[in-house]
């Protein structure tokens, strides 16, 4: 299934065709086959974005529950001073 917003960002990108075929510059067949070829790269496009926002609006509190760490003591040695 195509989303919404696929379409319309293929819409925009196959404007500038769509004001040429109502100019009278170019034949509905050249329009459709820009705005199909779109339509994938605006899929890619958009599924590239959610992919780098996606951890965006995650909050704090699931965050610490799933990596929860308890801190346990180091021993700390002194350093040998040269002499």
């Amino acid at each position: 299934m195509i989303r919404p917003s696929v379409l319309l960002f293929a819409l925009v990108i196959s404007a500038p065709a769509l004001y040429r075929y109502v100019l009278d510059q170019l034949d509905l067949t050249d329009v459709l086959i820009r705005f199909i070829i779109a339509v994938p790269i605006a899929a890619l496009l958009l599924a590239a974005l959610r992919f780098v926002t996606a951890g965006y609006g995650r909050n704090d509190e699931d965050a610490a529950e799933s990596t929860a760490v308890t801190p346990t003591p180091v021993d700390v040695h002194e350093v040998e001073k040269p002499a």
